[in-house]
């Protein structure tokens, strides 16, 4: 059975081909690769994959860019394989993450979603330790020495008080993705997003220490340039406040109080708010609006 490996494109070619690279390095052949070019303009792109000639990869480029979460539908559409990663196209795989993520699904095959061993790496592939991953891993992410399967009010509290996902390196069953909707208007809080669907749907999560995965941070990013501009912000209040209404339909009041006190994340906006001073003081009184901002009851 091999992995479904779908990559959506809009970035560095530079960092695409390493993250290709990181694909074909695997020590375990299992798997297809399916490059989904969001009309990228460099045709270098395109050559370079029709000069690779491995029978395993597959790229596909749109006529138009149609934007990050269309290219994630496009991309679901595509799979065909019972497991399917949406990796990152600036990320990389180690040696081991095809085996680790097979192993899980074998081991637990109900498993709606895997969340493998995940390290930081900056542009430059430099393994880094930022304080909000400090504290992602050490404090918020339930302790797991092995495979630890959650599920229910206990996991959507946990990621409600904080996420600690890491979407690119996220394995999902392919019935999952297909039966779980992105969300038009949250693409920087996607991940949270779809995986609390699926677990207000009754899926579960497991949790595999093992790590197989380096996540790349770098400042030229979306998401962090949507951080420092606020936009990233006002995103996850929206989401905050549609999540703590979904969990409540449940009964789930204790995951409803974590959706409504966002705790790490108030508490990231306080931590950028020196280099906000710095960069863009504009924006500050977005960063103490979240921080401070009160919780409907």
């Amino acid at each position: 059975m091999p992995l479904d490996i779908l990559l959506p494109f809009w970035g560095d070619p530079a960092l695409l081909r390493e993250t290709v690279a990181s694909v074909l390095a695997q020590r375990n052949d299992d798997w297809v690769l399916t490059v989904v070019d969001d009309a990228y303009p460099d045709e270098s792109v395109a050559d370079w994959f029709r000069d690779l000639g491995d029978p395993r990869v597959t790229y596909v480029r749109k006529p138009v860019n149609e934007g990050i979460t269309a290219n994630y539908r496009t991309c679901v559409g595509l799979a065909t394989q019972e497991v399917v990663v949406i990796l990152g196209c600036d990320d990389v795989l180690l040696p081991n993450y095809v085996d680790v993520v097979l192993a899980a699904h074998a081991a637990f095959p109900g498993a709606a979603v895997i969340q493998p061993g995940t390290r930081i790496i900056d542009e430059h592939g430099a393994i880094v330790e930022p304080m909000a991953d400090r504290i992602k891993q050490r404090v918020v992410r339930p302790r797991a020495k092995g495979p630890r399967l959650l599920a229910g009010e206990q996991l959507a509290t946990s990621l409600l008080h904080g996420d600690w996902l890491y979407w690119p390196s996220l394995a999902f069953r392919r019935e999952v993705l297909v039966a779980t909707a992105f969300r038009d208007d949250m693409p920087l809080i996607q991940d949270l997003a779809i995986v609390l669907d699926v677990v207000a749907a009754g899926g579960s999560l497991l949790l595999e220490p093992t790590v197989c995965f380096h996540y790349r941070r770098h400042g030229a990013s979306a998401s962090s340039a949507a951080l420092l501009d606020g936009r990233r912000f006002a995103g996850e209040r929206a989401y905050f406040e549609l999540a703590a209404g979904q969990v409540a339909a449940l009964g789930w009041r204790r995951a409803e109080w974590a959706a409504r006190l966002h705790i790490t994340s108030r508490l990231h906006a306080l931590m950028l708010i020196p280099q906000v001073v710095r960069r863009n003081p504009g924006r500050v009184g977005m960063l103490v609006r979240h921080a401070f901002g009160p919780t409907r009851p």
